[in-house]
């Protein structure tokens, strides 16, 4: 049986691209480029609150457009117009539930990093997961999944297009 948010909750999602080796990122950024991917991470984040911890934040290329960016730091220099900077994961999920109701959104996308994806998993409800099908070289890790925990709803596998790395799976998990 699946776990439902709370009625009238957002449920809160992980959005993650992570390689056979549970790699995510390198030096700041991502160990590949999948054009392919970028474009879904576009249509599964917007109009939806974003929240990603600093380094994250940083390693984007600009602020996510159509989308609530709510930055969690320590460190309150994070300034940008359209940013909600928050000290700590409760302060960033009431903000992105505020804005959720207000805009009609249904889900919460957490897009990172790793100490974010580690904090907020045992409260996640889904994980829409691009499985990057190559072990890159890597300085974050997406945690360790337990598999009695979550049911694979979907899966569509993709061939590297013209402006991908590698071969890539998009997968979406739940809950049980």
């Amino acid at each position: 049986m699946t776990q439902e948010p709370a009625e009238g909750s957002p449920a809160i999602a992980l959005v993650v691209a992570m390689g056979e080796n549970r790699a995510i990122g390198l030096n700041g950024g991502l160990p590949w480029h999948l054009r392919s991917d970028m474009k879904f991470f576009r249509s599964v984040t917007m109009g939806k609150p974003v929240v990603m911890g600093r380094l994250t934040f940083e390693s984007l290329p600009r602020v996510l457009d159509g989308r609530l960016n709510i930055v969690m730091t320590r460190n309150g220099s994070v300034t940008a117009p359209g940013v909600v900077v928050v000290r700590d994961l409760a302060a960033a999920l009431d903000e992105a539930r505020r804005w959720a109701a207000k805009e009609g959104a249904d889900e919460i996308a957490v897009i990172g990093g790793e100490a974010v994806f580690a904090e907020v998993l045992p409260q996640a409800d889904r994980i829409y997961l691009t499985e990057v099908h190559a072990a890159p070289e890597a300085d974050t890790w997406f945690p360790e999944l337990d598999p009695d925990a979550w049911r694979e709803v979907s899966r569509e596998a993709f061939e590297a297009g013209p402006k991908d790395d590698y071969d890539f799976s998009i997968v979406v998990l739940e809950r049980v």
